[in-house]
């Protein structure tokens, strides 16, 4: 595929991720649905007006994030909750201009998502000091720190060694890689201390290049810089490419398939509809990646805020389990995979009651009819 006509093909995904997401400006709230008495609710639920709960998101873009926020969206609606969000597509300055603008309205919790720098920490710092419950996901670790601030995470630690195990086993311990990478994101700092472990302990795998950039346009970022490193690389100097992050693994699967290298495996870290539509493309050099629902990770970071803004007990921090979806697994499905019908292959993918409380159903039952 032309750059030109990726760039077209990103752009259009990326309209419908923002649609899909339902994003909304801070300035402009979602239709509270009617309040209605549910037995057995904790007194701090039943007797809000509307529950409100407000998710920052500071990376977006993707698909990830737009199953993310769905997830969280839909979770909360379920329970007669209104939930706002906003995605900051990577800028530091609206995604903190949005906190603060939030920090106005009257919102009974705030998941604040993949906040990563300090200002995020004084963000919180304020927030909390008005009562107000924070889940913060995939954030600054300093957060920690704060009262009243529970911290989750996808498994990064499972999630590097699901990918590396696979990807040692499938070269038998021997074989160069490049390692596609950035520096500066908490879940990247945790896969990484795994990486180096897993270089340790494995001398027979050679790193032979690594670089990466976070950015609006990673994908084609990493799609050019790949192409232009394969032609450094003759055949058999690179056996595989180790991608901490889809948005790589997409970029580097199109560079490593227009160039003809199908010797040439990825291994990668997340999932979307995207990524299994590629995976599953004819002679795709994309065979595994490990991944947490990213839907599902927005449901459990509802219910947990919900619990805590009933006031009860929620622990300080919490790790998504982590699941190893191979291409090898996708070939037996006698349909095209998505995230939908992915369970269909992967038994009890998607599905999570972590933190559902029988209030919670009892408020899903009542919001359903």
């Amino acid at each position: 595929m032309k750059k030109k006509s990726f760039n077209k093909l990103l752009i259009g995904l990326f309209a419908v991720a923002v649609v899909a997401t339902g994003c909304s400006s801070v300035g402009s709230e979602s239709k509270a649905p009617e309040k209605k008495v549910v037995e057995g609710v904790p007194d701090k639920i039943a007797k809000d007006d509307q529950v409100k709960i407000m998710v920052v998101r500071k990376i977006g873009g993707d698909d990830h994030t737009a199953q993310f926020l769905a997830g969280a969206k839909q979770e909360g609606n379920s329970m007669g909750f209104v939930v706002d969000t906003f995605s900051a597509n990577g800028d530091t300055a609206k995604f903190h201009d949005a906190i603060s603008q939030a920090l106005e309205k009257d919102y009974d919790g705030f998941i604040i998502s993949h906040g990563d720098d300090a200002a995020t920490v004084e963000d919180v710092k304020k927030i909390t000091a008005k009562g107000i419950p924070v889940v913060a996901f995939d954030s600054n670790p300093d957060l920690a720190k704060v009262e009243g601030v529970t911290l989750t995470s996808q498994d990064d630690e499972n999630l590097a060694k699901l990918a590396l195990t696979q990807m040692n086993e499938e070269l038998k311990g021997q074989g160069k890689i490049v390692y596609l990478w950035v520096d500066g994101f908490p879940p990247m700092v945790r896969r990484n201390a795994v990486y180096k472990e897993f270089l340790s302990a494995n001398p027979g795998i050679q790193e032979v290049e690594r670089f990466g950039v976070a950015a609006a346009n990673t994908s084609v970022l990493t799609q050019n810089a790949v192409a232009a490193m394969l032609t450094k690389h003759k055949k058999g100097e690179i056996n595989a490419i180790f991608a901490t992050w889809d948005a790589f693994a997409i970029g580097a699967a199109r560079a490593v398939k227009e160039a003809g290298r199908d010797e040439i495996k990825i291994y990668g870290i997340d999932v979307s509809n995207s990524d299994l539509q590629m995976m599953q493309e004819d002679k795709s050099p994309w065979v595994s990646t490990a991944a947490v629902d990213p839907k599902v990770i927005g449901q459990v970071d509802v219910r947990m805020l919900a619990k805590k803004i009933a006031g009860e007990e929620v622990p300080q921090s919490y790790d998504l389990a982590a699941s190893l979806i191979t291409q090898d697994k996708l070939k037996t499905s006698d349909e095209s995979v998505n995230m939908v019908n992915l369970g269909k292959v992967m038994p009890g993918w998607g599905e999570s009651d972590a933190f559902e409380e029988p209030w919670m159903k009892s408020l899903k039952e009542a919001y359903a009819k």
